[in-house]
């Protein structure tokens, strides 16, 4: 049998033809089973700790001061966080986590994207000292000669320390329960990896102040102890990215209200002080989230 140039150049042309299109089918056949494949994200079970540090901001607020001998509230007093200064023992060594401001919190999913966490947002909280303010009301001490006895309405006055000094420093503590929504991205790109997650989430919280209120009020002794002073809300937005899916870092906006009605202000418990504010937090935290009920 002859065998021409002609026929193996058909033969040739046929078989390409016939891989090219097995390749396809076969390609095609792929990528229907990795769509098919794909599953969404898995959280239900998991449970996560985080720690982390916020960068805080404040409204100004009215704060009213009652006691035996004054009656009195300062108008739109300003307020700024305290920073600790960087250093590695300060900030990473798990004994001193309360120098720095710090956020703590412990999760659990009870669905695939909802998960229910309890938590402390430890910031510090300072009045602007030397600012000057408006003051209404009336003090009344014991010691006649004291440059504070007298009415006020509206007047202006300079907060010095032996009139006031301020400070939830130790700090201004807010327990707090969230419950948080996540979605991982490629759940909706139809992309999964177990290498990187990139995560939104989004949480309503409520909790209660629990401040260590740091004051001098009206040449009075310094009074600095722990107390339920009220409650507070908040939103919190974030973007969380996950490695090797128990390694997570996230980054987080946070606002909310405080209100605080019973603020320990000196040794008498006849003493007190109310305010309420706006805050706003920029946080970033390191975590670790793991499968603790299948």
């Amino acid at each position: 049998m002859n065998i021409t140039l002609k026929n193996v150049i058909i033969l040739i042309t046929f078989v390409a033809f016939s891989l090219q299109g097995n390749a396809q089918n076969k390609s095609q056949t792929n990528q229907e089973e990795q769509i098919n494949s794909f599953s969404k994200t898995k959280n239900k079970g998991k449970a996560y700790f985080f720690w982390g540090w916020n960068w805080a901001q404040y409204s100004r607020s009215d704060i009213t001061f009652k006691g035996d001998n004054y009656n009195f509230t300062l108008n739109n007093v300003p307020a700024h966080d305290k920073q600790t200064d960087w250093d590695a023992n300060s900030y990473l060594n798990p004994a001193n986590m309360t120098l720095p401001q710090t956020n703590v919190r412990l999760g659990y999913y009870f669905h695939d994207n909802w998960n229910l966490s309890f938590g402390l947002d430890h910031m510090k909280y300072v009045v602007d000292q030397f600012s000057t303010v408006k003051i209404k009301g009336e003090i009344n001490l014991q010691n006649p000669e004291s440059p504070y006895n007298g009415n006020y309405n509206n007047d202006a006055i300079v907060l010095e320390e032996d009139f006031l000094m301020f400070e939830h420093t130790d700090g201004l503590n807010y327990v707090n329960i969230e419950i948080a929504r996540v979605d991982n991205l490629g759940d909706y790109l139809k992309w999964n990896s177990n290498k990187i997650q990139l995560n939104i989430t989004e949480s309503l919280g409520v909790g209660a102040l629990y401040p260590k209120t740091n004051t001098t009020l009206l040449d009075q002794e310094r009074y600095d102890e722990f107390n339920v002073a009220g409650y507070g809300l908040s939103l919190k937005g974030g973007l969380n990215i996950t490695f090797f899916n128990h390694f997570f870092v996230q980054g987080e906006f946070k606002a909310g209200y405080i209100n605080m009605p019973n603020i320990r202000t000196t040794k008498s418990k006849s003493d007190s002080a109310k305010q309420d504010f706006f805050f706003y937090q920029r946080n970033f935290s390191i975590g670790y989230i793991f499968q603790l009920i299948k």
